[in-house]
């Protein structure tokens, strides 16, 4: 398995460079003995350069945190409870994003010729839409809140 780790770096190591974090292998479920890839990343990153799966593996992106936030995705996250009523990542919020800052999004992504659509590919996870029907199909089956504005 630490094979598929270092053929994975040697194959995507170059996105250290956007801001990638590669963090290792990490089990997520013990009875079935699943490991994923685990890596972070900034806000304003290609996730179209990153699969979802690699040599059986799937990967686990998380988004860094600590870095300072757009105002849209700027929630009071002190509260004990704060998933339970704002999604952080709702699709919303990065339409609401890209609208605001579209144009500095494509540079700071090196690429200002992107449309609106790929832009938002980009930052959420891959597939906006993909990212907006499982939102959507969590809200409707209660395991997300929707969507408010702050």
């Amino acid at each position: 398995m630490f094979g598929i780790l270092k053929s994975f770096e040697t194959k995507y190591g170059y996105l250290k460079k956007k801001g990638l974090t590669i963090e290792g292998l990490a089990m997520v479920d013990v009875k079935k003995k699943k490991h994923v890839i685990k890596i972070s990343r900034p806000l304003i990153f290609d996730n179209r350069l990153i699969p979802k799966r690699f040599e059986g593996l799937d990967i686990k992106t998380n988004i860094k945190l600590g870095e300072d936030l757009p105002v849209e995705f700027d929630i009071d996250r002190s509260q004990p409870d704060w998933h339970k009523t704002q999604y952080i990542w709702a699709p919303e919020r990065f339409l609401k994003y890209v609208e605001r800052c579209e144009n500095e999004i494509k540079i700071e992504l090196g690429s200002v010729e992107m449309t609106k659509s790929e832009v938002l590919d980009a930052l959420c996870f891959g597939n906006f839409e993909e990212h907006k029907q499982k939102s959507t199909q969590l809200i409707k089956e209660g395991k997300l809140p929707a969507y408010c504005m702050n």
